[in-house]
């Protein structure tokens, strides 16, 4: 492909490809897939942090606590209290924005400059503005963008992160039995 930079000698482990597959429990009966394509020519500092996520099992189980019809989707709080301890201060550089922040692409949450850990978000429509904010989106949904805008919406943004963080999901599950969830995040 033309401008496809140094790629690798070795051949790439399905676990190093760019395909991030979520199977997304709409309801406990219900699991769909969201395909998502990662661009690291777009972002690569956050790609690899995200795909290190991955690896390491972080989203699964993962809810989507924050969803805003109309503008986004949120996920990246751990299930388990551990994983988000030993993410939480882990901030990452910021990757210079390089692309919109159009319909259907994913992107680090932040609060301020250099402070991207763990948390993502789906944009729902073209979500400019946040181009000048800083919001650098890693990649875009190929597949599923129905079962993303599918997630169950009716708590808006009453999950309290700060209780995520210490509690997981033994305060989502009690508080917000309703929540779509990440069932298994994977990278092929």
């Amino acid at each position: 492909a033309a401008g496809g930079g140094g790629a690798a000698a070795a051949p790439a482990s399905a676990a190093d490809g760019n395909t991030l597959t979520l199977s997304v429990a709409l309801s406990d009966s219900d699991v769909k897939s969201v395909v998502i394509e990662l661009k690291p020519e777009w972002a690569p500092i956050g790609v690899e942090r995200f795909k290190s996520l991955v690896r390491e099992g972080f989203y699964d189980d993962a809810r989507f606590f924050r969803v805003v019809p109309g503008f986004i989707c949120q996920f990246g709080l751990a299930g388990d209290p551990a994983l988000n301890a030993k993410y939480r201060n882990a901030r990452i550089a910021d990757d210079p924005v390089r692309e919109l922040n159009s319909r259907g692409t994913l992107v680090f949450a932040t609060s301020g400059p250099n402070t991207r850990t763990s948390q993502m978000f789906i944009n729902y429509k073209d979500n400019l503005f946040l181009d000048k904010q800083g919001f650098a989106p890693i990649g875009e949904v190929v597949q599923g963008f129905d079962v993303a805008q599918a997630v169950y919406s009716g708590y808006g943004e009453a999950p309290s992160q700060p209780r995520i963080q210490k509690e997981g999901n033994a305060y989502l599950k009690e508080a917000f039995p309703k929540l779509s969830y990440i069932k298994a995040a994977s990278l092929s």
